[in-house]
């Protein structure tokens, strides 16, 4: 994917920028990026989710960006849908929302309520992907209609895995987008709570697989909820049941089948600005134009304005 899009925007130079131009366009967004850059303030060590929600330990070899600095990444710099659940992300600790070939695990929470887990030894996943990859056909006319790319599940990229003492779940989809001719990859996991779940997703090209599978383990020990919000604290008289199990989780039935359809809408540009890079800045200043959204029902008409946010 990476070459594709690097490959458009050099024939677009070539041909149609003078040198002189060209340079300045490429010093100018250089520039530009060194200020985005500088205006991130990362953290590690342990650190407080939400409303004392979680706890994370930053695994080593990461840094978090706090929940003000990713939203602001997710909708203004990648062009994606506000999402005010965000809780942060991790970056590599080389790395920055602006590095190609790169990869970010989007931290956030979902009150969907307490989800029982006894479906999980029982699930055929061989089944339930076929059921997805059926859903997934089913709604591209929408995306499509919508503005956005068909998709192609192409399969498991890691089949799913559930942590019955922990309570954690994790999976990886293989995934194409429009006529995109390399696969991305979906990481999910999440840590399962009282009164709903956390969310961890990385989204990246799928050359990073092996990296992203060698820290799992560590993402996965870095995140636990806090007393009185853990899945053992659950109390039936109390708190709401949720209307699926593992099953329903993986197959992103949170909102009904439109669920996948919803998650897959709403972090899609991530991958593509993931791979473009400082280019993504390049492409907007030499077609001189703002890019919007496509209206959605669950995403508004969004800006997409590089400016850092005030901290």
């Amino acid at each position: 994917m990476q070459t594709f899009l690097l490959r458009k925007v050099w024939v677009f130079l070539v041909l149609f920028l003078p040198t002189k131009l060209w340079a300045q366009t490429v010093d100018s967004a250089a520039l530009e990026r060194e200020q985005i850059e500088k205006s991130f303030t990362y953290q590690t060590g342990t650190l407080t989710l939400g409303d004392n929600l979680a706890k994370l330990q930053v695994p080593k070899g990461y840094k978090f960006l706090n929940a003000q600095q990713s939203q602001y990444v997710i909708n203004q710099l990648w062009g994606n849908p506000p999402d005010s659940s965000t809780l942060g992300m991790l970056f590599p600790e080389q790395d920055s929302p602006l590095t190609e070939n790169s990869y970010a695990v989007h931290i956030s929470y979902s009150e969907e309520g307490y989800i029982k887990d006894d479906d999980a030894q029982d699930l055929d996943y061989a089944d339930l992907l076929k059921e997805m990859q059926q859903d997934t056909r089913d709604y591209n006319q929408e995306r499509v209609l919508a503005g956005y790319p068909a998709v192609e599940l192409v399969g498991w990229a890691s089949a799913p895995f559930y942590d019955v003492a922990n309570h954690k779940l994790h999976w990886a989809k293989e995934l194409t987008f429009g006529e995109e001719e390399e696969s991305t990859l979906n990481y999910n996991v999440r840590v399962l709570g009282r009164k709903g779940y956390l969310l961890l997703n990385v989204i990246a090209p799928m050359q990073v697989l092996p990296s992203v599978k060698k820290n799992i383990p560590s993402i996965l020990m870095a995140v636990n909820f806090t007393e009185g919000n853990q899945y053992t604290d659950f109390n039936p008289d109390m708190d709401e049941v949720a209307k699926y199990g593992i099953g329903g989780l993986i197959a992103g039935k949170v909102l009904a089948k439109a669920g996948f359809f919803v998650l897959l809408l709403k972090f899609w540009k991530v991958v593509a600005a993931a791979a473009m890079g400082v280019f993504y800045y390049l492409k907007k200043k030499l077609s001189g134009k703002e890019e919007t959204q496509p209206e959605l029902v669950l995403a508004n008409e969004t800006t997409i304005d590089s400016s850092p946010p005030v901290q």
